[in-house]
């Protein structure tokens, strides 16, 4: 049990920090993107730039508007953080006490709760942007469930198991990739949707809603939501490399694998504009539901 709590605790704080350089590759290769150079003062290359970014979003003065709901306010951020931070316990690891044979229902389980630390800022603020850009959220991330979940469906069909750990088993010889491509980009583009990353990034949307859900959060309560957002970002790179491109949590080319996959969401956000709302929801329901459905007879048709 003890050596459980340890690793539970070393593994969080290592996906924190990850974090941080996850920021820093994502402003590098905007960067890029966009011509210019990233971060590159602080320390060798800018590489102590997402720590001098924390120091200064922490040490800011703690302010709430007048008009507002304050626990619910000052506490959403943290349930946020929480439930990205809760979602990586179902990371396949040797030691970890929630790596068990239902590991996928429990990833599934948290991930439904994520709308409603969104929900509680967007209420609590009392601003009418951070409510449309709540309720923005809810609306898509509610859609997306749905096919998200029949997605998984299929996997879970391939391997006939609810486990995580199950897809190393499964890809010794062939990734799933190659064997249900289709399943792959879609969920991909379902993981967009749920992260609210571009170009589903309605909850955000700068040029309408004035940084929408999250517009009256400053300093550590704007960090919390950032910290909880690219814990998501990382996780969704950790499933779909897990589900759909082999190998095992104990070697590196698993992680050199993750990061490619967090490349590529973050280079569809230097490329891409944003979506269109209503294509949005036409693209779930009228789309990807009725496909992921003749996915699900296509993979128990393979199983038996």
């Amino acid at each position: 049990m003890f050596v459980n709590c340890i690793c539970c605790i070393l593994m969080l704080v290592f996906s924190l920090v990850s974090v941080a350089f996850l920021t820093l590759l994502e402003r590098k290769i905007l960067g890029y993107v966009q011509l210019r150079k990233g971060p590159n003062k602080v320390g060798v290359l800018g590489l102590f730039q997402p720590f001098s970014d924390a120091i200064k979003l922490f040490t800011k003065e703690f302010y709430f508007p007048l008009k507002s709901n304050f626990y619910p306010y000052w506490l959403s951020p943290l349930l946020i953080l929480m439930l990205s931070i809760t979602v990586w316990l179902s990371f396949p690891y040797y030691y970890l006490i929630l790596s068990w044979k239902y590991s996928i229902m429990f990833m599934f389980s948290v991930l439904s709760m994520g709308v409603y630390g969104v929900m509680i800022c967007g209420w609590s603020s009392s601003s009418c942007y951070s409510t449309l850009g709540s309720i923005r959220v809810i609306a898509q991330s509610i859609s997306y469930e749905v096919s998200f979940f029949l997605l998984i469906l299929c996997l879970m069909y391939l391997i006939g198991s609810a486990s995580l750990a199950e897809f190393i088993y499964f890809q010794y010889n062939v990734w799933f990739i190659m064997v249900v491509s289709p399943v792959f980009l879609m969920l991909f583009v379902s993981f967009l949707a749920e992260l609210n990353r571009t170009p589903f990034d309605f909850s955000e949307g700068e040029s309408e809603l004035v940084s929408g859900f999250n517009v009256e959060y400053g300093g550590s309560g704007f960090a919390f939501i950032f910290l909880g957002e690219y814990l998501s970002i990382l996780f969704a790179g950790l499933v779909l490399t897990l589900a759909f491109m082999g190998g095992s949590c104990y070697s590196l080319l698993f992680y050199i694998k993750l990061v490619a996959v967090g490349g590529v969401i973050i280079v569809v956000r230097g490329t891409l504009p944003r979506y269109r709302y209503d294509k949005l929801m036409n693209l779930c329901w009228k789309g990807y539901l009725g496909l992921a459905l003749n996915l699900i007879i296509f993979c128990i048709s393979i199983l038996y």
